[in-house]
């Protein structure tokens, strides 16, 4: 699902400030972008991320707003100052040159004067962790928003599902019937004039078997069962995306083979419909954790 949280707080004596952003996707993948000094965190980091959040692309970002002190040590080159001192005392010698040789133009010569940047303390992961746990909250709280929204609309479509597997359970009956009239009719005119009786066994043997080919109770049996099944899904906390695609899967099983089976302009009509829902529901799968 879609989200965004941010918070900030104290870092070792710094202020740190972290934003949190997801997008949809059906597996979990982190970036981070962190300031130098953070950087170690990393892969702690991204399990901090993971332990609350499934699926998605997520993308934290951390910046200072407030660097935690440093202190700054100089170096000094003393021989390489001399050297230089000693060269251009030479050479104002020899050519007869005015002026002096300051201090000032010997701290503008490279490599003469270095600074060592060393953190006056040492930045703990937990105080990293507290900023980042409250960006999860406030980016969980938005996502559960969504969420509840989603499990709205899944809700719904499960039931017209469900509506429109009893009205199937209720064609499904007549459609034996009729081929049994169907199948009567066209051996009586067949039979019409031969003077040959109409086999009322046989008529009944050959409806049996197609009855048989035409049965689709197990196939709605089963469906039901997955729809109460997502239906409870959706009532339970934490994720419950994979198993709810998993179950889609199998419903459109359901669907499709009652689908080939119907025979019926009726059902076919009623299959048509539950498709239709079921890649609504799918689509919708795709924003779920």
């Amino acid at each position: 699902m879609t989200g965004f949280g941010s918070a900030n707080g104290p870092v070792s004596g710094g202020h740190l400030e972290v934003e949190i952003r997801t997008v949809n996707h059906r597996h979990f993948n982190a970036n981070l972008r962190l300031p130098d000094r953070l950087n170690p965190f990393e892969s702690q980091l991204k399990e901090l991320l993971r332990g609350s959040i499934e699926r998605g692309h997520v993308g934290l970002t951390a910046r200072w707003v407030s660097e935690p002190e440093t202190e700054l040590d100089f170096e000094v080159n003393v021989e390489r100052a001399r050297r230089v001192l000693d060269a251009l005392s030479s050479l104002k010698e020899q050519l007869s040159l005015p002026g002096e040789i300051d201090l000032a133009f010997l701290a503008r010569q490279p490599d003469l004067l270095k600074v060592a940047d060393r953190s006056a303390v040492e930045i703990e992961f937990e105080e990293i962790e507290v900023v980042v746990t409250r960006a999860l909250s406030d980016l969980i709280g938005m996502r559960e928003s969504e969420g509840a929204a989603l499990a709205q609309d899944l809700s719904e479509r499960l039931t017209s599902m469900g509506d429109l597997l009893s009205e199937i359970e209720g064609l499904a009956p007549q459609r034996v019937r009729r081929e049994r009239e169907r199948l009567e009719g066209a051996v009586r005119n067949l039979l019409e004039g031969t003077g040959v009786d109409l086999n009322e066994d046989r008529i009944a043997q050959e409806i049996a078997i197609l009855a048989d080919k035409l049965d689709i109770s197990e196939e709605i049996v089963r469906l039901r069962s997955h729809l109460g099944h997502a239906a409870q899904a959706l009532e339970s906390k934490g994720a419950v995306g994979k198993k709810l695609t998993f179950l889609a899967q199998e419903m459109l099983r359901e669907v499709n083979t009652i689908g080939s089976k119907a025979n019926d302009a009726g059902i076919s009509e009623r299959v048509i419909a539950m498709k239709g829902e079921m890649e609504k529901i799918r689509e919708q799968l795709e924003n779920l954790e």
